[in-house]
């Protein structure tokens, strides 16, 4: 999974990266501090595979990881090449879900592009930045498709969909806005359209407002009013915090969010949402070998699950057996689940459920 977090300069974009990914991305007060995108790879946080490691004490450990890539703060004229805003745009069309970061603090010592903070306008300014950059895609795609048509009137369908969904961008609409069917979603997938990719927007706050945020906080209320308008989730972080967490081990890190009175960090928040709004789970797999998580797409069957692992897995499939994360804690191992008929051999068909931990038999 790649996520792309973006918003404009001097929002917190870098700090927050820093702190979730302790890449060392530059951080510094000035726009286009960064140009080229720093990428992370971070660890997501799973308690059961944790709970695995415990029980097996396996030679590896390898949870699932998430790819962050710091892009570069996007300006106004960027889809005009205003900033580099070509090369920065670019590089958006290659993630899987964009993190939008919004400034909705006041602090005098940091500067801010625009001169003062308002994060609806700066909502703005990027969606209609990739809005803009969208409509010159599409009208790209719509030239070529009309003339194709004259060879091919099964194109018709496909120019309509490109022309309803180029109407809602002209009206300042994203087109993730746009109501579409399953396949006018297919028609759209290779279209490569900016505005179509799920977003996350982080409200990066003050200190003073890590453990909740104060409801006279207008900056964020009004960014939480246009996030449920379009059905996005909105993630109240404290970019600072985040670092000095970043800087603990696992224990001070748990002393440390106690104090605050957090619950989990803005990584673990913003991993949850993200694997939430792209349909993933996590299958396990465990033994004195390996303890591993796995991520699919929700509603992936066995043997697709199966090819997560290997090809082979998948071409070779012959059954899955499976057994409930809780089942496997309960009974201390798989032989002893089995004893107590708690282990299921399921086959084709079967959809891995989340926190299903599975033995995959295949012959090839």
């Amino acid at each position: 999974m790649k996520l792309g977090i973006i918003g404009l300069p001097n929002v917190g974009k870098s700090t927050l990266f820093n702190a979730i990914t302790g890449a060392g991305a530059a951080s510094a007060n000035y726009p286009f501090c960064t140009i080229d995108p720093n990428v992370g790879i971070v660890q997501v946080p799973d308690a059961r595979l944790d709970t695995l490691r415990d029980m097996y004490s396996p030679q590896l450990y390898t949870p699932a990881t998430v790819e962050f890539v710091d892009i570069a703060g996007l300006v106004r004229g960027a889809s005009k090449g205003e900033g580099l805003g070509n090369k920065f745009l670019s590089h958006i069309r290659d993630v899987d879900a964009v993190v939008h970061v919004l400034r909705c603090f006041e602090n005098d010592d940091i500067i801010h592009v625009d001169g003062n903070v308002d994060p609806l306008r700066d909502l703005e300014t990027i969606n209609l930045e990739l809005i803009f950059s969208d409509i010159e895609t599409l009208e790209r795609r719509i030239a070529k498709t009309e003339k194709l048509l004259k060879g091919d009137k099964t194109l018709a369908g496909e120019l309509e969909v490109l022309n309803k969904v180029k109407a809602a961008l002209e009206e300042g609409l994203t087109a993730r806005s746009v109501e579409l069917t399953d396949d006018e979603k297919a028609i759209l997938a290779d279209v490569s359209l900016l505005t179509l990719k799920p977003v996350i927007y982080v409200a990066n706050v003050a200190e003073d407002e890590a453990a909740g945020v104060k409801s006279d906080n207008e900056y964020f209320n009004k960014v939480k009013e246009a996030a449920d308008a379009e059905g996005a989730e909105v993630i109240p972080v404290c970019a600072g915090i985040e670092a000095e967490i970043a800087e603990l081990d696992a224990e001070e890190k748990a002393m440390f969010l106690e104090e605050l009175g957090i619950a989990q960090s803005g990584l673990d928040r913003l991993i949850k949402a993200s694997y939430a709004i792209l349909g993933y789970i996590s299958y396990l797999t465990a033994g004195p070998k390996e303890v591993r998580a796995w991520t699919i797409v929700r509603g992936t069957k066995a043997p697709q699950a199966a090819g997560k692992i290997h090809s082979d897995f998948e071409r070779g499939f012959i059954r899955a057996e499976i057994v409930s994360f809780d089942d496997l804690v309960a009974c201390g191992s798989m032989n002893a689940a089995k004893e107590k008929g708690l282990v299921r051999s399921e086959g084709k068909d079967y959809v891995i459920a989340d926190g299903d931990v599975v033995l995959f038999r295949f012959n090839v």
